[in-house]
């Protein structure tokens, strides 16, 4: 099978619903999107490597699906609604098997999101799959890391810590696997599913972001809870606190040993939650877009005028952690 034969065969989709954003697709040497009128283009980029993004012997359907949620997050934080993505693979053979079941996945989330692919490249090599999303969002609108403001809430959705968890147990971690169980994979299913098919929180994400001026800043969770709290307090000057006891921990979790469990919750990466700030005023409307989103969000902690993140126990009191986001050259 041929490279054009293998683009043929497993993502060139006959009979694929045309897309009004998308005047020319697949076939061509570009891709011709037509944003809305009044919306400005999102764009995002995020690349997955065997051996430091996933396991050789990922489930390639699983793979599918991450590949293209970890794109989609990315446009979810800046409250844009996808328009189509490129896919640039590299293969280091064309196995057909694994081809169906990777695209199988791609297809089934790109679907649910209205989010066609519109073009990309392939080429022979180590496995590698690269993804750029576009996306729409109204010119003022977009929730950006630079605009939290002191007095805001700071607002998560759904857990962290558990594909953090899942990764230590499939490492064979002695500290995850004596607190868990060696079958702990099997009794929670969730952490494994968090770890390979995260769920893209974009219809939260749009409802947000038309809330306006009540709703600042935002950020997607893929690098750590605490990390990623630390690029919106950078970027927007001010600190924040956060308190232990409103963070949502999985039955998982609970299992873990003090220190363990918080290291996970805060600094786990590859959750692909959202992070946001908004205005105490906000909070009733915020708490409708996660009913109406069918997402579950925590209000966690708020934004403050000292520099710096402080986390807090049960009695208010400051804890001593380890923040630190993921890194790939530290």
């Amino acid at each position: 099978m041929g490279e054009f034969e293998l683009i043929r065969r497993h993502f060139q989709r006959a009979g694929q619903v045309a897309r009004p954003a998308v005047t020319l697709g697949i076939g061509d040497d570009c891709a011709l999107l037509q944003p809305h009128p009044g919306f400005q283009l999102a764009v995002s980029t995020d690349m997955l490597v065997e051996g430091r993004h996933f396991f050789a012997d990922v489930n390639p359907e699983a793979l599918g699906h991450k590949a293209l949620a970890v794109n989609l997050s990315d446009l979810a934080a800046m409250g844009a609604r996808p328009l189509g993505f490129t896919l640039a693979l590299a293969l280091p053979h064309a196995d057909e098997v694994w081809l169906a079941a990777f695209a199988r996945g791609l297809f089934a989330l790109a679907d649910v999101h209205a989010c066609p692919l519109v073009g990309g490249d392939t080429t022979r090599g180590p496995l590698n799959i690269c993804i750029t999303v576009m996306g729409e969002v109204r010119p003022g609108l977009a929730m950006q890391r630079s605009q939290a403001q002191v007095g805001d809430d700071l607002y998560l959705t759904g857990r962290t810590g558990e594909a953090r968890l899942a990764l230590e147990l499939m490492q064979g971690s002695d500290w995850a696997t004596q607190a868990c169980g060696p079958q702990a994979l099997s009794q929670y299913p969730e952490l494994r599913a968090r770890l390979e098919r995260p769920t893209p929180r974009l219809e939260l994400g749009t409802l947000l972001a038309v809330l306006g001026n009540a709703v600042h800043a935002a950020i997607d969770v893929s690098d750590g809870l605490a990390g990623d709290i630390g690029h919106i307090l950078a970027a927007s000057g001010v600190g924040a606190e956060i308190a232990l006891a409103r963070l949502p921990t999985a039955p998982a979790l609970a299992l873990l040993p003090d220190a363990r469990r918080i290291d996970c919750l805060l600094n786990g990466g590859d959750d692909y939650e959202l992070l946001f700030t908004a205005a105490p005023i906000a909070r009733a409307a915020v708490d409708a877009a996660a009913k109406a989103s069918h997402t579950p969000v925590q209000r966690i902690g708020r934004i403050s005028a000292a520099p710096g993140l402080r986390v807090l126990d049960t009695s208010g009191h400051p804890v001593a952690v380890s923040a630190r986001g993921f890194d790939h050259f530290a």
